[in-house]
């Protein structure tokens, strides 16, 4: 297929807002492709280039992308920057600048959705030095060959941000409607295997049955289940009737494959963080039995306290010196579910029945073990598990269903989390603004927004200025230069990627913002490193916490 044919398709859809007629159309254009453009048109669409548990990644930024561009059409660097400016949106600076390209078209090609999947494997396999150079010749070939809109998509895509409005539902329910499949078979299918591009594939190849036949698999990471807020120890009494206690720890989740000779680690955003703790690999391999897939919580640990969970995900960013760091931030994990065992899955067993598995798989050592947990329907128990875990310097207390299955990437009321302080939200970073005086060289404020599950696109929803320390400043200030995609007088836009925690008074209805709300005086938390852009709170929730303002209101 022809890059041009896929920008083409994707200039018409942009202008689509009904989900309905997006997943028709995108249901239409890949029906009737071959194999390997349609694994590849499908992350595409996404702005993905891999699925997110592949370790490769471009490695290209905002400031290669201006080097290939100034080379590539013979603009100077201070006419792309306005047009970023004028047009917020690099993707567009680049469609207008191959409307007058002065670079000559000699080596011109016709780019094929095959090609641009060589090239980008191509860019993902270099490193050390030269490669950034490599990296600007490659791009400068691929929009030399260019058409306007081609250029503007495949910026888009190298960014990650297609601004298309397709979000995952879309993709599910294109692919279901393509080959004619229940969209609740597409969504388990891609639960657990994490690939939407395999999963079409497979759809169109084998269909309904094709999609059954999927199972986990050991090194591919599986979506982790995730709980809802428990609105009270006696609902969740009285709802699951017995529940299953355990502390809910103050780190971060890693889900652990030991097979075939290997350990692999995935973060909660399913990114392989293996590299970063190889204590916890030495220890899986000589305590847990080989063969399984393990869900758990990593906790750094210091004079027998948590540390802030932050510390883990500077671990989980150290590429290098890893043992001065394990020395700095010494973890251990805490494992409280099995997915994988003996060759099989084993998520749709009953939660009591997992946990046999798990004891009888993991030796407790001094840097894993098995989470303690008590089965009960007495409140004062649970209560009593709940304040053990405050009092050991952790969050909380999840409340699980015994009987319940383990359900991929779906929070329900089969797990539960109670905890002491007011729920926060988990928003991305969008934008930002220069500080003034002494903070004048740091990013002194941040724009929040949501995620619209069902378009896929983030709306505004407020700015975060407090709660930050000056360290925290410098600290955020260098991590965000690399993703500003273009600056207008003290404001900074950023290319959608890290997620900000948030606490917040209330909630308000704000015009002044897309969302239609905003946070009334928001305060930071923290750096959520462990989730990505699509693992933000959704407009939804944030629409049923306004709305629970006022019930609460009325109950006091």
């Amino acid at each position: 297929m022809l890059f041009k044919n896929f920008a083409e398709f994707c200039a018409v859809i942009e202008d689509i807002s009904s989900t309905l007629e997006l997943a028709a159309r995108i249901a239409d254009f890949i029906k009737d492709m071959d194999d390997d453009d349609l694994y590849n048109v499908v992350l595409f669409l996404m702005g993905k280039v891999y699925p997110p548990w592949d370790e490769r990644e471009l490695g290209v930024g905002v400031g290669l992308i201006y080097e290939a561009l100034r080379v590539a059409t013979g603009a100077n660097k201070s006419k792309i920057e306005n047009l970023v400016r004028d047009t917020g949106d690099l993707g567009l600076a680049a469609e207008e600048l191959l409307q007058t390209k002065k670079q000559l078209t000699l080596f011109e090609e016709e780019l094929t959705i095959a090609k641009i999947r060589e090239v980008f494997d191509t860019m993902s396999s270099l490193s050390g030095e030269g490669s950034q150079k490599r990296k600007i010749r490659l791009l400068v070939d691929l929009y030399v060959s260019a058409t306007p809109v081609e250029a503007k998509y495949l910026t888009r895509l190298i960014l990650g941000e297609m601004r298309l409005g397709v979000g995952e539902g879309i993709i599910r329910d294109a692919i279901a409607k393509a080959w004619n499949i229940e969209s609740d078979m597409v969504e388990r299918a891609y639960m657990i295997t994490n690939d939407f591009g395999r999963v079409a594939v497979v759809a169109k190849n084998e269909g309904r049955k094709g999609l059954e036949k999927l199972r986990i698999e050991l090194h591919i990471p599986v979506k982790m289940m995730l709980a809802q807020v428990a609105e009270s120890i006696d609902e969740a009494v009285k709802e699951m009737g017995n529940v299953a206690v355990e502390w809910k720890f103050d780190g971060t989740r890693v889900q652990v494959h030991w097979g075939n000779g290997k350990v692999t680690i995935y973060s909660r955003r399913l990114e392989n963080v293996t590299k970063a703790l190889p204590e916890i690999v030495d220890e899986v391999k000589t305590s847990v039995k080989e063969g399984v897939i393990l869900d758990g919580e990593v906790v750094a640990m210091k004079d027998n306290r948590p540390m802030p969970f932050q510390h883990i995900l500077r671990r989980f960013r150290r590429k290098y010196e890893v043992r001065k760091m394990m020395e700095r931030i010494p973890v251990n994990v805490h494992f409280f579910d099995i997915l994988y065992h003996g060759g099989k899955e084993v998520i749709d067993l009953p939660l009591e029945k997992r946990r046999k598995l798990l004891e009888s798989v993991v030796e407790n050592s001094g840097r894993i073990s098995v989470a303690k947990q008590v089965i009960t329907s007495d409140a004062a128990v649970i209560e009593k598990v709940y304040n053990e875990a405050l009092n050991a310097g952790h969050e909380g207390a999840m409340l699980k269903n015994p009987r319940s299955a383990y359900i991929p990437g779906k929070r329900g009321k089969h797990w539960l989390k109670l905890k002491p302080v007011m729920e926060t939200l988990d928003l991305v970073v969008i934008a930002g603004e220069w500080g003034e005086g002494k903070r004048s060289h740091v990013i002194s404020s941040y724009e929040l927004a949501c995620l619209d599950p069902v378009t896929g696109k983030l709306v505004p929803v407020g700015k975060v200025a407090t709660g930050f320390t000056d360290e925290e400043l410098e600290e955020y200030t260098e991590l965000f230069r690399p993703v500003i995609e273009y600056e207008e007088g003290k404001k900074i836009v950023f290319q959608p990627k890290y997620v900000f925690e948030v606490a917040y008074q209330e909630i308000q209805k704000s015009p002044k913002y897309e969302s239609g709300y905003a946070l009334r005086f928001p305060r930071f938390i923290g750096l959520r490193d462990d989730k990505n852009v699509e693992e933000v709170d959704t407009l939804e929730r944030v629409e049923r916490l306004y709305e629970g303002q006022f019930k609460a209101r009325k109950t006091t």
